[in-house]
This record gives C-alpha cells, structure tokens and sequence, in this order.
C-alpha cells in the first residue's frame, strides 16, 4: 500500500543507495593495504533516482513493445581515480572516513523521511 507514495519510494531508495555506499566504503578501507587496489564509489544518488524516475511509457501486457521486465541489480560502483601509494593502492583512509560520514548523513536522511511521512499519514487516518 505505502510502496505506491512516491515519497515512501525515494525514502526506500534513498536508504538502499546509502546501504551500497557503505559497502563500497566499507570494502575500500578493507582493502587499503591491498597492492594496486583502487578505491569504488557510487554515483550519486540524485544521479541514478532521476535516471530511475523518469517517466517511461506504460506497458500493461508483457506482448507491447518496448515491454522491459528486467530486474536492475543496483547501481555500478566506479572506480575513484586517485593518488596512488608507491605499491598501487589509490585508497586513501581520511577520504574514506568523510565518505562513512557522508554516508551515514544519507541514511538518517532517508529514515528521517520515513518517520515524518509516516507521521502525517498516521496524522491524516486519525491515528496520532
């Protein structure tokens, strides 16, 4: 029921695309000591909802053309250039610990969404 407000589907977006994020952080402080490993991150997440969210044409039998069910697995991590160690490694440990703190703005972001929206819902049912 509450997956068709928009407002709950970017919130829910919004909160995965912080989840994936910290994987990619999580995965490059990791492997900081890794030789030649390069740092990931995602695109931003205004970047891929609006891409996401535009509006296609409706196909409501899966014989119309231009029908597309595929399933999207999530957004590509791409690789961050940067300055490289003498042994290859390009990931650097203070840029990674800002990025955990982006991240998790993001989050509480999403989730802050989630309750105010659910609170002027319950608030327009009665249910305060």
């Amino acid at each position: 029921m509450f997956e068709n407000l928009e407002i709950m589907r970017m919130a829910s977006a919004m909160a995965t695309h912080a989840s994936a994020r910290q994987n990619a952080v999580a995965q490059n402080i990791a492997n900081a000591d890794t030789p030649g490993y390069a740092a990931h991150d995602l695109p931003a997440f205004a970047e891929l909802y609006q891409s996401e969210s535009a509006p296609d044409l409706r196909a409501t039998r899966a014989g119309h053309i231009g029908a597309d069910h595929s399933v999207t697995t999530g957004p590509e991590a791409r690789i961050d250039p940067g300055v490289t160690s003498p042994d290859g490694n390009a990931v650097s440990l203070e840029e990674e610990m800002v990025k955990a703190v982006e991240v998790k703005r993001q989050h509480d972001l999403a989730l802050a969404i989630y309750r105010s929206s659910m609170t002027v819902l319950r608030t327009a049912l009665g249910r305060s």
